[in-house]
């Protein structure tokens, strides 16, 4: 029994990966696409997803103690709808991966456009990214344990850096109008905010290698979603309080343009804060392509029994992110889309919870609930923002 558990993680390292998954570049999309949508009330989303996000971890980490097996979502699903909703479950949270780093190849355009190629467009430089990093992955060069330090360094320190140097130009006035879209607004864009949290759903998975881990994991996922929770909270408020709400009118404006004009006489820091959001946007594509192609090989194995090598699902996963890429062109419908598919995935798989006994009363029947109902508010929003965008 001692030497079973030398080689498994405490309590602290459980929460770094729960950090680690969770912290990405999807949280520097968010401050534009806040205030130009919601307004400095789009703090009341965040409290509310990072609240939604525990209920469903912790959720997510009890099915996932029961049925540890290969397969994830497909096989959390399948317990109880068998394997047509196992294979909605899997699909769908693939699916949505892959629209979200749609949106990320995006951004990688235009964070490389202005000020490095301006005379390029961004969509010209995202699909030369996008091909580099599916290129990078097809000949298997994956990042490091060293290359994913850097990385949640290079994701870390714009969001410290930027949460500093906009509380030094705090201004109570900009958080004035508070609400100005309207609270439903407030509630739509749980969409948009909760996109920066999509990963806390891989450290529910930690039971084999944690010690004691029925008590371990839902710690874990409570001081890693409280901590990342932390820092979103600060970051986003330090550039709402920082910013005239006339600068938020485009939702696709790079968050390092906003900051050039607050802090003109600073842009050697600015310059450093850039290349960091860039190179987190670009790691977090890199890791991504190969996580998702590494999910469906298995997905494609568990769910139908193809045998599909780990090169070809790269290929196959970077041509389904360049549709994603030219097709989605409202950033709106990215957040939407994304949600709906990933929300879907959670929920059908929390339910299984519904159909144990042991799990349906008590604490553990009312974390369930709470996920099942938090998780349906973002879906309903989400669904509603996409029926918006087609009609």
């Amino acid at each position: 029994m001692a030497q079973e558990n030398v080689s498994k993680i405490g309590v602290v390292t459980a929460t770094i990966i729960g950090m680690n998954a969770m912290i990405g570049a999807g949280i520097f999309t968010a401050p534009a696409a806040i205030g130009s949508f919601v307004g400095p009330a789009g703090i009341i989303a965040y409290v509310f997803v990072i609240i939604a996000v525990w209920f469903i971890a912790q959720s997510l980490a009890r099915v996932a103690s029961r049925f540890p097996q290969e397969g994830s979502f497909y096989t959390y699903a399948k317990q109880w709808g068998g394997h047509a909703i196992g294979c909605i479950a899997g699909y769908s949270y693939l699916i949505g991966l892959l629209i979200a780093m749609g949106l990320l190849a995006q951004i990688a355009g235009s964070f490389l456009h202005h000020p490095f190629f301006p005379n390029t467009s961004s969509s010209t430089l995202g699909f030369i990214a996008l091909c580099s990093l599916v290129v990078l992955n097809m000949f298997g060069v994956v990042l490091s344990e060293l290359g994913q330090q850097i990385l949640i360094v290079t994701t870390t320190f714009p969001l410290l850096a930027t949460t500093i140097m906009c509380f030094t130009k705090a201004n109570l006035n900009n958080l004035l109008p508070f609400a100005p879209y309207g609270f439903r607004n407030v509630m739509q864009a749980t969409k948009i905010v909760i996109f920066g949290f999509f990963g806390f759903e891989c450290a529910s998975s930690l039971f084999s290698i944690v010690k004691d881990p029925q008590r371990n994991v839902p710690r874990a996922l409570t001081y890693s979603i409280g901590i990342v929770g932390g820092i979103y909270l600060l970051f986003v408020g330090s550039i709402i309080l920082s910013t005239p709400l006339a600068l938020f009118t485009d939702p696709r404006v790079a968050l390092p343009v906003v900051l050039q004009s607050i802090f003109p006489a600073n842009p050697w820091m600015l310059t450093i804060i850039h290349i960091s959001m860039l190179s987190a946007v670009l790691g977090t594509i890199h890791s991504m392509i190969w996580s998702s192609s590494a999910l469906m090989v298995s997905l494609l194995k568990q769910a139908n029994g193809i045998k599909l090598n780990q090169r070809a699902a790269v290929l196959i996963v970077g041509f389904c992110i360049f549709l994603s890429f030219i097709f989605f062109k409202n950033i709106d419908l990215f957040f939407s889309m994304t949600a709906i598919f990933i929300i879907t995935a959670y929920v059908l798989s929390m339910f299984t919870l519904f159909t144990i006994k042991e799990e349906r009363s008590g604490i553990n029947g009312l974390m369930t609930v709470g996920g099942m109902l938090t998780a349906g508010v973002i879906f309903y929003f989400a669904f509603e923002g996409l029926v918006q965008q087609l009609v």
